[in-house]
This record gives C-alpha cells, sequence and structure tokens, in this order.
C-alpha cells in the first residue's frame, strides 16, 4: 500500500464501499476499506488538494471525487461489529459531520438545504417536511446520475461505430471537453447524493447512540452489566407460575361453555332440554393452532387458549354429513309417528261413544223433520209454477 498512489488507493476503497453497500461482507473487507480510506486521508493532506480559501468551482475534476473520502470511511466505520458499539457510533458521526461541514465551507450546500439544516424542526410536521423535501433532492440525484450513465454508454457505443467504420481526427478535442465537463457534473451531483444519504445516516446513528447510552444507564443503575441466562429463566418461571395460578382461578369464574350442537340448540329451544344437561359432541371441532400444542392435548387454560389462535373466520361445523343424516331421519320417523296417530285418532269414533242425550233433543229431531218436508213441497210447487208464469202483461200480443 506504501508503493501505491492516491488514485489506486481511492478506486480499491470506492469498490470496497460499493460492494458493502450492495451486499452484506466480512469484516476483514470493511477494516480493509478502512484502512484505504484513512491512507487517502493521509495523502490527501500531505498533498494539500484543497485549501480553506477554495470553493467548488476552484476544484479541479479529477480531484472532486477525493471530497467523498469522508463520507466513505464514515459509512464502513459504522459497519464494523465491535462489542463497544457506542464508541463505533461516536467516530461515524465524526467522519459523516466532517464530510458535512468540508460541503458546507466549499458550497457545495444550496440556500434550502443550509435553511433546512439552520431551522429546527419542532414539530412532526416539519420534521416530515424535511424528510420528504431531502428525499426527492436524493431522487433527483439517482436520476441525473442514471441519465449520464446511459448517455456515456450510447456516447461510447456511437464512437466504436464511427472508429470501426472511418477515423475521424477532428472533433477529438471537443468530445475530449464534453467528457471532461459530463465527469465534472457525474462527480458534483455524487457529492449531492452523498451528501442526502449522510444527513439520513448521521439521523439514525445519533438515535441509536441515544438509545444505547439509555440502556447503558438503566443496567449501571441496576448494578449489573448484562442480563443473566438465571435471571431471564426466574423471571419465565414467575410468569409461567401466574398463567398457571390464573387458569387455575378461572375455572370457577369462568362462564358456561357455549352451545355448539345445532341439535341440542334447538331442544334447548323447544324445552325438550335444559341449558345446564350435559350434551356430548362426537365431532370435535378442527383447531388452526401452534403446531406444537395442536399435536398434543392442551392441559392448562393458557395452552388451550393458545391451541386455538388462528381461527378460521367461519364457524367450523358440529357434526358430520353422516351424523347430521341419521339426526333428520330420527326427527323425520318421530313426526311420521305422530302424524299416523293423529290421523287415526281423527277417524275413529270416540266423539260418538258415551254420548249422552240432552232434554229437548227430540223435539229438535221433529222441527228439523217438518222443516225438511216444508222446503221439499216448496221446491215441488216452484218446478209446477215456473217464475213469470201469471202475468199476462208478459205474453206477447198476437
Amino acid at each position: 500500500m506504501e508503493e501505491m498512489s492516491l488514485p489506486v488507493v481511492f478506486e480499491q476503497a470506492r469498490k470496497i464501499h460499493q460492494a458493502a453497500s450492495d451486499s452484506s461482507v466480512d469484516q476483514d473487507a470493511v477494516s480493509k476499506g478502512c484502512e484505504f480510506l484513512r491512507k487517502c486521508e493521509d495523502m490527501i493532506g500531505k498533498l494539500g488538494l484543497f485549501s480553506a480559501n477554495e470553493t467548488k468551482e476552484d476544484i479541479s475534476t479529477s480531484n472532486l471525487k477525493y471530497i467523498l473520502v469522508p463520507y466513505y470511511l464514515g459509512e464502513l466505520t459504522e459497519k464494523i461489529a465491535q462489542e463497544d458499539r457506542i464508541q463505533i457510533l461516536k467516530a461515524s458521526q465524526a467522519k459523516l459531520k466532517e464530510f458535512i461541514s468540508f460541503c458546507e465551507a466549499m458550497e457545495f450546500l444550496s440556500k434550502e438545504e443550509l435553511e433546512s439544516i439552520q431551522a429546527t424542526a419542532n414539530t412532526f410536521a416539519d420534521q416530515r417536511a424535511k424528510k420528504i423535501a431531502r428525499f426527492k433532492r436524493q431522487k433527483a440525484a439517482e436520476s441525473k446520475l442514471l441519465e449520464i450513465k446511459e448517455r456515456r454508454e450510447r456516447r461510447g457505443r456511437s464512437t466504436r461505430a464511427a472508429a470501426l467504420s472511418s477515423p475521424v481526427e477532428a472533433g477529438e478535442e471537443d468530445l475530449e471537453e464534453d467528457d471532461g465537463e459530463e465527469e465534472r457534473e457525474a462527480w458534483l451531483t455524487t457529492i449531492s447524493l452523498a451528501l442526502c444519504k449522510a444527513f439520513d445516516l448521521l439521523e439514525m446513528l445519533k438515535k441509536e447512540e441515544e438509545m444505547l447510552v439509555a440502556i447503558k444507564e438503566r443496567l449501571s443503575q441496576e448494578g449489573d452489566d448484562e442480563f443473566s441466562q438465571s435471571i431471564l429463566d426466574e423471571r419465565t418461571k414467575k410468569a409461567e407460575a401466574w398463567h398457571r395460578s390464573a387458569a387455575s382461578r378461572a375455572r370457577y369464574t369462568k362462564p358456561a361453555a357455549p352451545i355448539t350442537c345445532a341439535t341440542f340448540a334447538q331442544d334447548v329451544i323447544e324445552g325438550r332440554a335444559d341449558v345446564s344437561q350435559f350434551h356430548e359432541h362426537k365431532h370435535q371441532p378442527m383447531i388452526f393452532g401452534p403446531t406444537s400444542l395442536v399435536s398434543q392435548n392442551p392441559t392448562s387454560e393458557r395452552e388451550r387458549i393458545a391451541a386455538q389462535v388462528f381461527q378460521p373466520h367461519y364457524r367450523l361445523p358440529t357434526m358430520s354429513i353422516e351424523e347430521a343424516g341419521l339426526k333428520e331421519m330420527e326427527i323425520m320417523n318421530k313426526w311420521q309417528e305422530n302424524t299416523a296417530k293423529f290421523i287415526e285418532e281423527s277417524n275413529s269414533s270416540w266423539h260418538n261413544d258415551n254420548k249422552k242425550l240432552r232434554p229437548g233433543e227430540d223435539d229438535e229431531d221433529e222441527d228439523d223433520d217438518a222443516a225438511q218436508d216444508k222446503a221439499r213441497a216448496w221446491d215441488d210447487w216452484k218446478d209446477d209454477n215456473p217464475r213469470g208464469a201469471g202475468n199476462k202483461k208478459l205474453t206477447p200480443c198476437g
């Protein structure tokens, strides 16, 4: 590494950073990338590439990429796995702050970004507005980098095609100038994108540090630096004992089990059975719970409740189709027996048996016979004398 030049060292560090951003890498690669970046910082300081009196317009295109060294170092430092996480977070935040302050001194930040940094977001609405604006800037930078990449690919294809057809000598200097401007635009856009990501990462690291510091203070107040396995086991046993006692107490306080059998419910409604009467269920409802509890019989109230987790949204059947058919057959047989009994009773002469004669019934029979004779005589007379037979006015003239 001592004999490597600054561009080579930076390129090696950039590849490691890109690999770490795209996917997870081992700790050896992360440590090697941090070592490359620290070497870049030493070489940049010795060469004096940047000055406090300069702005981004004064920096050459070939040196713009070295501004990203603190940002790369801050991101790789955050990925180091170490027991003292708080020190890692502080080192990463220091590099990110160094990158942001340097970009601010070099006038890489726009007025809107400076105002958003200086303004304190007291409400959630202000914080949300800042995050949305930063997200929009990040998406714009990413789309611009993609556009530059596609433009370079198209230019490369056209240049190769032109070189194969006929060599072109005129305009080569213009092409080199365009490539230089395009490279400068790409690095400026990359720095703008890195600023957006640095702000987001800095906020995340601050929150993580606050959480770790609070946990550390709480553990120090309790007098123990870490939770031992024995303490966790003891707490688990206490919780299980409390649940067992609660389940045993619930046996005397829980309401009666709901009626899940349709036939028994109908019997209760029609008064043929009592609610407190014991009824059996041959068809047990299906249980869609944890596999460890469904495969075995639950022994406690807690296990029974846990086994009933993830039940379907519809009601499960309480009997099979065969059992329902047998129940219907039994009901129909009883109904047919009752119907035959009612028909037999209605056709019998039980209402004529032991009939007591009431006083005056003979007179009523004689009156009925006289009325019947009178009606017959009247019918005979109407047959002999049709309607209108004695009216001479209805007789036609002639």
